[in-house]
């Protein structure tokens, strides 16, 4: 019979190993038909394999759900990310929840990585699947981080899938004309400030305050907080964004610089809010105005297609924009060899010599003037 601190029992014909070590209760099997003391040898073999991790027996992962997971991502990102940038997340992980379900991180393969994004892109998201997969692998290298998982993160090497563009919107000058003739305000200063300083409308236009404006340097702070890439920047404003702001200053008695009133302008209500209601207002006046195919982000496409078209460089463009990279804004370099071509069309259009085909023997084209041609018809 075992004695009392040895760590070993009998069951039967079995000897058994029952200790503690670190905190972990292990119970094992020593062997069948063995006496006492081949059981204490056992034991100790057993003990010291067990210390130095080599037990025979598999140590047991640190996982956890993805449920619990995703909620872990969404405390860090609260804590560390914006309202906006958060309840993006809120809305992708509640996506890749109703495919993953209750599965334990460890059950999350490569394998099972592709068949989500084969399932979203059938399901026709053939832009946001991308950004559904990088929230995926930042949750597992946190998860990897906060030491909670131990693995390689399936999503690290995901192929992303194709993603298409489309055609490049941006206002005529006809077509931004027609478009402030339909707008009535604030919507119709919002349309300026968007156009000739690239802000964002929503986000960082129609957030603005008056202490972000300065007339004398003639420019905008646009804050960290509000700014897509968390980076506060400085844009310059021109004459005709400073007459806008000029003609809205005490407007509203708040801070912002974009208020409605509310009430009964008869009655003298001094009732004013912030300026809500944009993106409805914003859809109407595009009606009226017979605009197919304008958001709100053309504002913005317009502010960097035109600045390109007129010479500016891409650097120029992305810092006045706010573009986290140069690649964002590669899109527009186009513009600039397309507008340059047009422009030697002109001299096409004016020009005087035409080039005739009466030198082909010689090889060499003849030119002759075009006011010559014309009078030998008279």
């Amino acid at each position: 019979m075992a004695r009392k601190g040895e760590g070993i029992y009998k069951r039967g014909n079995v000897w058994w190993l029952d200790c503690r070590i670190n905190g972990t209760r292990h119970q094992l099997p020593l062997g069948k038909g063995i006496n006492r003391k081949v059981a204490l040898e056992l034991a100790a073999i057993k003990r010291t394999a067990i210390l130095r991790g080599e037990a025979g027996i598999a140590k047991k992962r640190k996982d956890m759900s993805f449920q619990k997971a995703a909620g872990e991502f969404l405390a860090w990102a609260r804590a560390n990310k914006r309202p906006k940038t958060t309840a993006g997340y809120e809305s992708i992980l509640r996506r890749l929840g109703e495919f993953f379900g209750d599965k334990m991180l460890s059950e999350i393969h490569p394998f099972l990585v592709e068949k989500y994004k084969q399932k979203r892109l059938a399901d026709g998201a053939k832009v946001g699947v991308n950004r559904e997969l990088s929230r995926l692998r930042t949750l597992f290298n946190l998860c990897i981080k906060w030491g909670k998982f131990e693995g390689v993160n399936p999503a690290s090497r995901y192929q992303r899938a194709p993603e298409s563009r489309g055609r490049l919107r941006f206002l005529t000058e006809e077509e931004e004309a027609r478009l402030l003739q339909a707008a009535e305000e604030p919507l119709r200063s919002v349309i300026i400030l968007a156009i000739h300083t690239g802000l964002r409308a929503q986000s960082e236009a129609l957030t603005m305050t008056w202490d972000c404006v300065d007339f004398a340097q003639k420019n905008v702070t646009v804050m960290d907080h509000f700014a897509k890439n968390g980076e506060t920047r400085t844009v310059p404003l021109n004459s005709t964004v400073l007459a806008a702001l000029k003609a809205l200053k005490g407007r509203g008695p708040g801070p912002e610089v974009f208020m409605v009133h509310k009430g009964s302008k008869r009655r003298g209500d001094k009732n004013w809010e912030p300026y809500k209601s944009f993106r409805t207002a914003f859809q109407s006046a595009c009606q009226r105005a017979n605009l197919s195919g304008v958001t709100p982000h053309v504002l913005r496409h317009t502010f960097a297609s035109r600045l390109v078209m007129r010479g500016a460089d891409l650097r120029t463009v992305q810092e006045l924009g706010g573009w986290k990279s140069l690649n964002m804004v590669q899109r527009y370099a186009h513009l600039s060899q397309e507008h340059k071509r047009n422009a030697v069309e002109l001299l096409v259009e004016n020009s005087t010599t035409i080039f005739t085909n009466a030198g082909e023997s010689t090889g060499t084209p003849e030119t002759r003037n075009v006011k010559s041609v014309n009078s030998l018809g008279r």
